[in-house]
């Protein structure tokens, strides 16, 4: 029998669209099944080759192939398994379709995925339906069309797509999870998040360039902000807020409604680093600096979405989390809970309930964290998607999760541009979320 036939059928009989996939807690899963897989990667740039360099410090991954157009990334990335201790990985670098020809090969049983966003969708889809595994940098599509693409491919195949949101492993935010289905909020009543984040140096460079010629992310992720006025981020955010109001497991979106303020951050850069004559000071960038989203809950929670990555600021994503009993605030690192906090109407250090409420993930691996990037965020991220391929498990950030987060840009570019008009969420679910079960797990408790 064909092997690559067969893993397709064993993924079908264990596929997210079924009921029978279990949910394991992930902090729990390593030690219980040591067997090796294999993955591969697809684009290797400064995002992607930090996951080359934390998967290959596992002993239970191999890396066999790297794709990337860039040679000189895939070689860097080549090294970097070789280093860890590991055979050099095949590499694909014969331009923006040689990952299909990776794809051919049998012994990948995942694929990281990790360009820029206008791929994801078709080197997802294509992984999908070569029956591998895929874990999906964010967003994972820019459009609504491709959102259902990737619901639709994942439940055509059985293959299990996981969007490598590894926000949603923070410490915090896991913590607040924790108290949220504790009850200690009450019932919940509204949310803030965002992605708030000075990237003029990385959109425009010192000379006032971007695009073609350029360096990372500026070669691409800048033309967003040139042709499209819309929340272009919106995943780091709405991830954990997903999670404390149980998204797509017995709450969906359902409208949104969003504004943009006027745009100059990128041009003042513009002009500061390259002058007034610069011809790119021409440029009209139709991304408003700060884009402001209302989405509303079928459970009739409210939640707020910031994007703002083009005005001098702090670093910051957002976070409120309000209910009937209290709330707390990532900015001032506070909380106040009613009957439990010391003074009425004021508020308290949140280090206290840090500490009491911290995941066990956190708890059991955070020694394995360090100096895993993002402050340990992305060792979890990573693990949980090399797991779920070892359990043969749904990923605990599915391919509902990624359409219904991602599918918030192009839903705000259509508010938007209809003057803020409130603009209906598909239900990629297609009413399962009333009934289906919570899958991303924080206590280990069942």
């Amino acid at each position: 029998m064909d092997k690559k036939i067969s893993r397709k059928d064993f993924i079908k009989k264990t596929s997210i669209a079924g009921a029978g996939l279990a949910a394991m807690p992930f902090s729990v899963l390593r030690g219980i099944d040591d067997r090796k897989v294999n993955v591969a990667f697809i684009g290797v740039g400064a995002r992607g080759i930090g996951h080359v360099s934390g998967i290959a410090a596992r002993s239970d991954v191999e890396i066999t192939a790297i794709c990337d157009i860039d040679k000189e990334n895939a070689h860097k990335a080549q090294k970097v398994v070789k280093d860890a201790g590991m055979p050099a990985p095949e590499l694909y670098t014969r331009g923006e379709r040689d990952y299909q020809r990776m794809l051919e090969r049998d012994d990948i049983d995942g694929v990281v995925i990790s360009t820029p966003w206008l791929w994801h969708v078709p080197m997802a889809t294509d992984a999908m339906k070569a029956g591998k595994y895929v874990g999906i940098e964010v967003p994972a599509a820019t459009t609504v069309d491709g959102c259902w693409e990737l619901v639709e491919t994942s439940e055509e195949t059985g293959s299990p797509c996981m969007l490598m949101e590894n926000v949603c492993f923070r410490r915090d935010v896991m913590a607040i999870l924790n108290m949220v289905r504790k009850g200690l909020f009450g019932e919940m009543i509204h949310a803030r998040c965002g992605y708030q984040h000075n990237l003029q140096p990385i959109l425009i460079n010192d000379k006032g360039d971007f695009g073609p010629g350029t360096e990372s992310e500026s070669k691409w992720r800048t033309d967003h902000h040139v042709n499209r006025n819309a929340d272009l981020y919106p995943t780091h955010g709405i991830g954990p807020v997903s999670h404390w109001l149980d998204i797509n497991r017995g709450n969906r979106f359902m409208t949104i409604t969003s504004y943009a303020s006027k745009a100059r951050g990128l041009h003042s850069r513009i002009v500061e680093t390259g002058g007034e004559n610069h011809p790119n000071a021409d440029i009209n960038f139709k991304k408003g600096d700060v884009v402001t989203s209302l989405i509303e809950t079928a459970n009739d929670e409210t939640i707020v979405v910031t994007h703002d990555t083009s005005l001098p600021r702090p670093y910051s994503l957002g976070f409120r989390c309000q209910g009937t009993k209290g709330i707390w605030m990532v900015d001032n690192d506070s909380i106040y809970l009613e009957g439990i906090s010391p003074k009425y109407d004021r508020w308290e250090p949140f280090g206290p309930y840090q500490k009491k409420y911290d995941s066990v993930l956190w708890k059991q691996h955070e020694k394995d964290a360090e100096g895993a990037g993002h402050g340990g965020m992305d060792y979890f991220v990573r693990n949980a998607f090399v797991e779920s391929i070892k359990r043969k498990v749904t990923p605990p950030i599915d391919v509902y999760d990624a359409a219904a987060w991602s599918v918030i840009s192009p839903l705000s570019e259509e508010s938007i541009a209809r003057g803020g008009d409130a603009v209906e969420f598909p239900d990629f679910t297609d009413g399962k979320w009333m009934t289906n079960e919570r899958i991303f797990n924080v206590t280990g408790e069942y």
